[in-house]
């Protein structure tokens, strides 16, 4: 039975994901992909349209992954301060969450950095210097010292 070919306008479960060329019998293509917006014919133009997308995706993604590597480095070993209260021995009044991470960079580094890029196994609930890791794009991460310091209350002195 002969076959036509389709590119994927969107991922298809069953078929395969967009920008896919893919081989598919007649009727599934004009009666099911094509009408539902799903793919389009695999004619000498829509290829070439899919090349000049995709190229210009791929240097889309260059750039932007050269920019994350530029702010990976201005990160990379920096300290980051957070103040919080603290009880005896140092334990924290609540935790420090990525969130709490997230907005200590944007503001002490004028970094904007989504609190899902902090890597923080557990809330942290002590005083005291932690290393953080922030994935900041895939391949690409960063190492931070979080300093989580008390602020006002009578116990600080005994902090350890």
């Amino acid at each position: 039975m002969k076959r036509v070919k389709i590119i994927l306008r969107k991922d298809v479960e069953t078929l395969g994901n967009e920008g896919d060329v893919m081989e598919v019998a007649p009727g599934y293509a004009r009666n099911f992909l094509i009408p539902q917006g799903l793919a389009v014919e695999a004619t000498e133009a829509n290829i070439q349209q899919l090349e000049i997308q995709r190229s210009a995706l791929a240097r889309k993604e260059a750039q932007e992954r050269a920019e994350w590597e530029e702010i990976a480095k201005r990160l990379e070993g920096q300290s980051i301060e957070i103040l919080m209260k603290a009880g005896r021995e140092g334990r924290l009044y609540g935790a420090v969450t990525s969130k709490d991470i997230a907005e200590a960079i944007s503001k002490q580094k004028e970094i904007a950095l989504d609190k899902r890029k902090v890597v923080l196994d557990e809330p942290i609930k002590f005083l005291g210097t932690y290393p953080i890791t922030l994935k900041i794009y895939p391949n690409i991460e960063a190492k931070i010292n979080l300093q989580v310091t008390g602020e006002g209350g009578s116990h600080d002195e005994d902090a350890g």
